[in-house]
């Protein structure tokens, strides 16, 4: 239990623990108060039950309201790790706020089992709003910039909270030249290397048990895009990522698939497009096409948005750079 006796004396605030939570609170060798003081400029400092708060008004709220979540977090899930911290410290400072200071609960996604899942940067926080006022969205940008991820658990979301009946992911199938046909083996030795980063993204998210049970209650499905075709999709989340890869008639079906009841995002890369010989992008058709159709909406996402490894941005840029270059 929370509770908070507001004392402020020159910038200080007082927050008072429960003696059984104040251990997570702090984290192990204080990790979590460290990890708060190198994010936020605060300092804060343990006595008894009490913590003690000194910073700013601004900072002094942030970190309120900070420890309001970590105790939500703790309360759900019997445990807070930095994991969780660090995530909520980001939905904090990408002004994921609301007006009286504390995190907009529409803005925390997921409680996956390694933490809180929330958008981390302003393109995310547009990705999010759009896939909430519409019931197709796209997120088209570079990689690392969290576009499948936050969508998965988006779905997931979705599916915990009865809003949806099931999940559909899928994946064009080919890729870099290759095509199913001629690759060795049944369907699912086929498939299976070019859906490996779906269920990399849900083994991120859920534990293993439950991530099985799902899959095999059909309530999670994980399918090459080719294998859409035919079918009507009523009240699922359905996901295509790597759009960039869909032909213009492979885009078409997918969109066409959604039932009622239903919600659709489509994510990819118009820089790194697979298609053989000169066919068209499905995603760069639909771009040009859905742009101003209501109901959809679109998110652009470019390097400022990127989460992975600092050195992607760098690579990232690097390349966009070389590009130019070459088409000047």
């Amino acid at each position: 239990m929370y509770k908070i006796t507001m004392l402020f004396l020159d910038m200080e605030k007082i927050i008072e623990l429960k003696s059984i939570e104040l251990a997570d609170m702090l984290g192990i060798g204080d990790q979590h108060i460290k990890l708060i003081e190198s994010s936020i400029p605060v300092s804060i400092s343990a006595r008894g039950g009490r913590l003690s708060i000194n910073g700013n008004d601004d900072d002094i709220q942030k970190v309120d309201s900070l420890f309001k979540e970590m105790s939500g977090t703790f309360s759900s899930k019997g445990a807070l790790h930095s994991t969780d911290v660090s995530n909520l410290i980001k939905l904090i400072k990408t002004n994921s706020t609301s007006s009286n200071g504390t995190i907009n609960k529409n803005n925390i996604v997921y409680k996956s089992r390694k933490g809180v899942i929330g958008p981390r940067t302003k393109g995310q926080v547009s990705f999010l709003e759009n896939v909430i006022q519409n019931d197709i969205a796209f997120g088209i940008g570079p990689a690392g910039t969290g576009k499948t991820f936050l969508s998965m658990a988006f779905a997931l979301s979705s599916l915990e909270e009865n809003q949806v009946d099931r999940i559909i992911l899928c994946r064009p199938a080919v890729e870099a030249g290759e095509n199913l046909g001629f690759l060795p083996g049944d369907l699912k030795e086929k498939v299976d290397p070019y859906l490996s980063p779906l269920y990399d993204a849900l083994d991120a998210l859920l534990p293993k048990k439950k991530l099985g049970a799902l899959i095999e209650n059909k309530n999670i499905e994980i399918v090459p895009l080719a294998y859409m075709r035919g079918r009507t999709l009523d009240n699922a989340f359905i996901i295509l990522d790597e759009a960039q890869n869909s032909t213009a008639m492979q885009m078409k079906m997918f969109l066409t698939r959604l039932g009622m009841g239903s919600k659709a995002i489509i994510n990819g890369d118009t820089t790194q497009i697979d298609l053989a010989g000169n066919k068209l992008s499905g995603l760069i058709q639909a771009k040009k096409i859905l742009q101003d159709v209501e109901g959809i909406g679109f998110t652009y996402f470019d390097d400022s948005d990127i989460v992975r490894h600092p050195l992607v941005k760098k690579i990232i840029v690097a390349y966009d750079a070389n590009d130019q270059k070459n088409r000047d």
